[in-house]
């Protein structure tokens, strides 16, 4: 009698994002996280962290406390897992790291035993070696051979209790000929059974193996739908096969898209920031990354470019999704988070600026004023660490530092006469700043004054100003700089 399979009872949609703790959080594995976070989100399911840290060797807690740090930067929230730095966890379902799950894992791989659905196998590395030698030389796929297939549980714990090792092995009896299944990003997949041999599920030390732990665990956890990377899809088969050997109904898989750099190889930290926290450092939005991100390998049904998170969700539908390799467009992203920025309240971009200026650098305090530097910074900028050499030349309390070109405009015979006359009008200015058109009023003044036209009298006049003899239009800048500071600014080239 057939048996039947173990139908779980899902009331509502259930994904998850499955990191290892090895590194930092990739911008690929921040789409993944994403993509799931937005399916969840959109029938309005949960959302689940599970971390693959079985690597004893490489996995660190400061790994996994710097990406729930990333995850939580990115606004994307979860219902189960790690919440926080001392790894504290929500759900029912845990433990949620896997190296807590060591006692479920040799329960369900004791099943697969009892079963006889995996075996002990005592083959070692040589003899493997040799295995896939020949197949080489006869032009063959390579599966592993095992004398041991057959031996009976009793006889191979005989064996490991005089002291030898065995690995735990899958058992594929080829009772089928393909594993069908419809990706959710590509359309149908057959998976043939003889692609792969009798396959390890356990390793000789114990510890079970990437393949078993991740279907085992996305079946306890009732996952219902999984987007991951398209590397994944060779996992798939040897999924399929240990769930139906456990009898559990697998979740519905989604293969995403690779994502590129613009050299059109997989993207790495070789093609510069790779890390959700380097974007974060360089001084983008997290709205503007998830945006990006969600469109590389997605497309609005609306065809906008600029979306807002309730917007997303309200549009995502798996049927939107592109196979097609995605290329990380560095400049685009840079113009989406312009958008971001520009769009922003002065009073909130003046508080993700307070994480990039230097502590020790001083500007007027009024709220209009922050108000009029933003609409100047704004127009120019791409990222918030691109106000940084503006802002300087805006500090109270800094030096004028001249490079070579402005050491040259002070050397012409005009210059200095030019910048006399320019601090004698400031003089007589009577309120705290100068408006842009009293700007072009006092420029014209010095112009009569000096008799002075030109480069020769712009140039003096801006280095006067910001010590530098190009950039922003001075009209704009002057108006941010109080007259005082303008004034002790000329005074300093004087003397």
């Amino acid at each position: 009698m057939k048996t039947q399979k173990k139908q779980l009872q899902f009331n509502k949609v259930r994904l998850r994002f499955a990191p290892s703790p090895t590194g930092y959080l990739h911008v690929g594995g921040a789409r993944t996280a994403f993509y799931n976070y937005l399916y969840a989100l959109k029938y309005e399911g949960d959302f689940i962290i599970r971390v693959e840290d079985t690597d004893e060797a490489r996995s660190t807690k400061e790994s996994l406390v710097s990406m729930i740090k990333d995850m939580k930067w990115l606004n994307i929230t979860w219902d189960e897992g790690p919440i926080d730095e001392a790894l504290n966890e929500a759900g029912e379902k845990g433990p949620y790291l896997q190296s807590l799950r060591k006692d479920i894992y040799k329960t369900y791989l004791d099943k697969l035993l009892d079963s006889g659905k995996a075996y002990y196998c005592f083959l070692t590395d040589v003899e493997l070696d040799q295995q896939r030698a020949e197949a080489k030389k006869e032009g063959r796929p390579f599966r592993p051979n095992s004398p041991y297939r057959d031996w009976p549980k009793e006889k191979a714990l005989e064996k490991i209790a005089n002291g030898e090792t065995a690995a735990l092995r899958f058992r594929n009896d080829l009772t089928k000929e393909t594993y069908d299944f419809k990706d959710l990003v590509r359309g149908e997949i057959k998976l043939p059974a003889n692609m792969i041999g009798d396959f390890v599920v356990a390793r000789s030390s114990g510890t079970p193996v990437y393949n078993f732990v991740c279907a085992l665990d996305d079946a306890l956890m009732e996952i219902t739908h999984v987007f991951r990377a398209e590397e994944h899809l060779n996992n798939t088969l040897r999924q399929l096969m240990i769930m139906e050997a456990l009898d559990f109904t697998p979740p519905k898989y989604g293969h995403l898209s690779i994502m590129l750099g613009e050299d059109k190889q997989k993207l790495s930290k070789r093609h510069g920031a790779a890390s959700v926290s380097e974007f974060s450092d360089e001084g983008y939005l997290p709205e503007a990354l998830t945006n990006f991100i969600a469109l590389m390998g997605w497309s609005s049904v609306s065809g906008k470019e600029i979306l807002s998170r309730e917007e997303m969700v309200s549009e995502f539908d798996a049927s939107r999704f592109n196979p097609s390799a995605a290329v990380f467009d560095k400049e685009k992203l840079k113009w989406m988070n312009a958008q971001y920025l520009r769009a922003l309240d002065y009073k909130v971009f003046w508080e993700h600026m307070k994480a990039f200026v230097p502590k020790d650098w001083s500007f007027p305090t009024s709220e209009e004023w922050k108000k009029n530097c933003f609409d100047v910074l704004k127009t120019s900028i791409s990222t918030f660490k691109e106000a940084l050499p503006t802002l300087e030349l805006l500090r109270l309390d800094g030096e004028l530092t001249l490079d070579e070109k402005p050491k040259e405009v002070l050397s012409w015979e005009s210059s200095i006469s030019v910048i006399e006359s320019w601090q004698k009008n400031l003089k007589a200015h009577v309120s705290e700043y100068i408006g842009e058109d009293e700007v072009t009023n006092y420029v014209n003044l010095t112009k009569e004054q000096t008799q002075t036209k030109g480069k020769h009298l712009f140039m003096p006049i801006r280095v006067a100003s910001i010590g530098k003899a190009q950039g922003i239009e001075i009209k704009e800048l002057i108006p941010l700089i109080p007259v005082s500071e303008l004034v002790r600014r000329s005074e300093v080239l004087l003397k």
